[in-house]
């Protein structure tokens, strides 16, 4: 796990690559690879690369980056781990014609496969990556995103170059980078609670889509291309007993836990005690010789909006023998992470679990660990949430033999009543659009109720616009490829190319890799996934029961208290907090940047404020982003 950075001036530009400008940008990241930073830079001044390394795999000097080819004419920087590394070495090997330099690097095995199979070697990788590979020959530079979107990869074009790298503050290091917000993604993130891809909240600086890779000419012409996506993989297991689905799922993830376990340094779990973290800790515990160390976070106390879990963690760490880690957090550690938190997230990601998540990995790091396995995934994929059961229900209602005209003529008698900032006035603005009622497992304001926040001057710019047109895209592959379009369908895969790319997997890569901390997903390993989306929407939402056919995969290998217990989410109780001294500290924040900005109406602002609700996590996110970054360069 490293940090990557690069540059490439175009054909007649005046700009030179030097080694002080890409060093500037790499060691803005010093906390993703504390073991050491190279750079390479062309003898032509057209090309440069720079790393920090998280040393993990082949801990050698010999396997430091950037890394080149014998003749040097292929040169790669990469983030991330291939575990299948072994696996295709061996298949180089036995094709010849390569010189090995290092015993097991994974990344020496990216530069052969590339010199071997050319870009196509990418679907010969199992891991989660973002790599940078430069074509001497061909004089192209590849930037390439892992199929789920595990690791983030930004870049920017401007100034006759082209800049990327894992960590937008490493981009803005170029005294020439546009330091302004992108207003249309600012838009879309009130809704997602971040940017959809390739929209970050800065103008001019992109992120790579999860699947995708750009190619970059010396002429500065920039070829995208998504080379993944889940639907061209699947086998609908249409004709398979349930009990041999159950077996299949089981068998897939107990392959993504081993191969995650692949690591010279120490390996351990995040531990939450609900059903997927406690998969995760059992199966790695499989054919272990020493205790596997798991690693919890808890409060100071049984909030409302949020229980302690830790009785089950605790519990789950006993059953599999396991060295127990935890952490009890109070309002005084949230409040002293804020501005740290915003200096990682690089752009809002308006989801307050980024603070216990830091606080975990932390507390796995202080404890000698260096990697760990985390859950995410299994609820997109397998029908995991209370609110995805009610969106469910309200499509099929919405999908009855009802006229549009008369969904709109409701729309306006509840706009006549004052009622257009329910959620259900969304619900129905949606159906009678022909929109489907889910528009993602994170939603934070609605269309209706965005016009009610914005500035007059916003509210004028974006009068008609809606944040479907950052979902189009994503509904249209979906339409066009799916082999089952049920609504079930339409949810986990608008999370697989949204929620988990942008908000949830940034949230464990920012926060874990500020602690200079690996985190692993094996619910997301990529033939996980495949075979996920193989599985008929029947059979997951079997009797009503989330998570069926889970549940039913890992019966025995976890207590049946764990597995039948009532569901609860990964969760901070910001509810509570803001009766406390985050709302006094909110409110202050909140009513300054009003003052010295136009974004928000104050006055809506305020009264957000006073109400508590929740979505003012979003507005503080985004005005402690902005004086970080924008007032503040």
């Amino acid at each position: 796990m490293c940090g990557i950075v690069g540059a490439l001036a175009f054909q007649n530009s005046v700009f030179d690559v030097t080694e002080p400008y890409i060093a500037r940008m790499r060691d803005t990241m010093v906390h993703r690879g504390p073991d050491g930073g190279g750079t390479w830079i062309s003898n032509d001044g057209r090309i440069g690369l720079g790393h920090r390394r998280l040393s993990i795999i082949d801990l050698s000097d010999v396997a430091n980056q950037p890394m080149c080819n014998e003749d040097e004419t292929v040169w790669v920087v990469f983030n991330g781990e291939i575990y299948n590394h072994a696996a295709l070495r061996g298949e180089l090997e036995a094709m010849g014609g390569h010189r090995w330099k290092t015993s097991h690097s994974d990344t020496e095995v990216i530069l052969h496969a590339f010199e071997t199979w050319g870009i196509d070697c990418i679907h010969k990788f199992r891991g989660m990556f973002a790599i940078a590979l430069w074509d001497g020959i061909r004089r192209e530079l590849w930037l390439i995103r892992d199929r789920i979107g595990i690791k983030p990869l930004y870049y920017s074009a401007h100034h006759g170059r082209l800049t990327f790298a894992s960590e937008i503050k490493a981009l803005l290091q170029d005294p020439d980078q546009k330091r302004a917000v992108h207003e249309e993604a600012f838009y879309h993130y009130l809704s997602f609670l971040t940017t959809p891809a390739p929209q970050t909240l800065f103008a001019g600086i992109n992120k790579l889509p999860g699947g995708s890779w750009i190619r970059v000419r010396e002429n500065g012409d920039i070829l995208e291309n998504r080379y993944w996506d889940v639907w061209e993989h699947t086998k609908p297991l249409t004709d398979i007993a349930e009990e041999e689905i159950a077996t299949l799922v089981l068998e897939e993830l107990r392959t993504a836990v081993q191969l995650r376990k692949v690591s010279d340094v120490p390996v351990g779990v995040f531990l939450s005690g609900g059903i997927d973290s406690s998969t995760n800790a059992a199966l790695f515990s499989e054919g272990e010789c020493s205790r596997v160390k798991t690693f919890s976070i808890g409060y100071d106390g049984d909030y409302q909006s949020y229980r302690n879990e830790l009785h089950y963690a605790r519990k789950m760490a006993d059953f599999v023998g396991a060295e127990y880690h935890e952490r009890v957090l109070t309002l005084d550690d949230l409040l002293a992470f804020l501005p740290r938190m915003v200096q990682l997230q690089d752009e809002p990601l308006a989801d307050p679990v980024c603070v216990p998540v830091y606080y975990v990995s932390k507390l796995a790091r202080d404890n000698g660990v260096i990697v760990c396995q985390v859950g995410e995934g299994a609820d997109e994929l397998f029908w995991g949430y209370p609110t995805w059961k009610r969106a469910l229900k309200l499509q099929s209602l919405n999908d009855l033999p009802v006229p549009k005209c008369l969904k709109k003529a409701g729309l306006h008698v509840l706009k006549d009543a004052g009622r257009s900032e329910r959620p259900y006035y969304e619900w129905l603005r949606r159906g009678a659009f022909d929109q489907p009622i889910f528009w993602g497992g994170a939603e934070a304001f609605t269309e209706e109720q965005k016009q009610r926040l914005l500035s007059p001057r916003l509210r004028k710019a974006f009068w008609g616009y809606s944040s479907w047109e950052a979902l189009r895209p994503i509904r249209d592959r979906f339409q066009s490829t799916a082999w089952e379009r049920s609504p079930l369908n339409w949810m986990t895969y608008l999370d697989l190319n949204l929620r988990l790319p942008e908000l949830l997997l940034m949230r464990i890569d920012k926060m874990s890799m500020g602690v200079s901390l690996e985190g692993r997903v094996p619910f997301l390993d990529h033939k996980f996934v495949e075979l996920a989306m193989s599985i008929p929407s029947a059979v997951k939402t079997r009797s009503g029961n989330l998570k069926h056919i889970l549940k039913k995969s890992v019966r025995g290998l976890i207590p049946d208290e764990l597995i039948d217990r009532r569901k609860q989410g990964f969760g901070v109780p910001v509810y509570e907090y803001f009766f406390d001294r985050l709302g006094l500290e909110t409110a202050a924040i909140l009513d300054d940047y009003c003052v010295r900005t136009e974004f928000f109406d104050r006055s809506e602002v305020s009264r957000l404020v006073q109400q508590r609700r929740p979505e003012v996590w979003n507005l503080l996110n985004f005005a402690l982003w902005w004086k970080e970054y924008i007032q503040g360069l």
